[in-house]
């Protein structure tokens, strides 16, 4: 079995949770308190989804636990596009968090469409 921290979506994942938790961390109370802490869950919940399921031993359940990633991933950029209406995240900033997470959608997908093919050696 491989490392998750192989899997370079899960590395990317992890790095966008601690790019999410420094920028809220400059938001003062009220806003830290609602809309930091759903955008902190739903970032860290994308690699976390990613980790549980590549520690299932069966490839469907994987695969699950990535469409909860990329729901999660979905939501993330629900409260990037609040943060930056509610002038917490510049819009450029915003714009450019929302391109990564676009991008990273893809990967995700193409990584959920992998599991269980026989080359993959984690699922075998």
């Amino acid at each position: 079995m491989q490392s998750i921290n192989d899997l370079e979506i899960y590395r990317e994942a992890m790095s966008l949770g601690e790019e999410v938790w420094t920028l809220v961390l400059a938001w003062g109370y009220l806003a830290k308190d609602t809309l930091g802490k759903q955008l902190i869950r739903s970032a860290d919940s994308i690699a976390a989804n990613i980790s549980e399921g590549y520690g299932r031993y069966h490839f469907k359940e994987n695969q699950k636990f990535c469409f909860y990633s990329r729901g999660s991933l979905l939501e993330t950029q629900t409260w990037i596009e609040k943060a930056v209406h509610r002038n917490l995240i510049e819009k450029e900033k915003g714009r450019v968090l929302y391109a990564q997470l676009e991008q990273r959608k893809r990967r995700l997908n193409s990584y959920t469409g992998s599991i269980g093919q026989k080359s993959e050696p984690h699922d075998s």
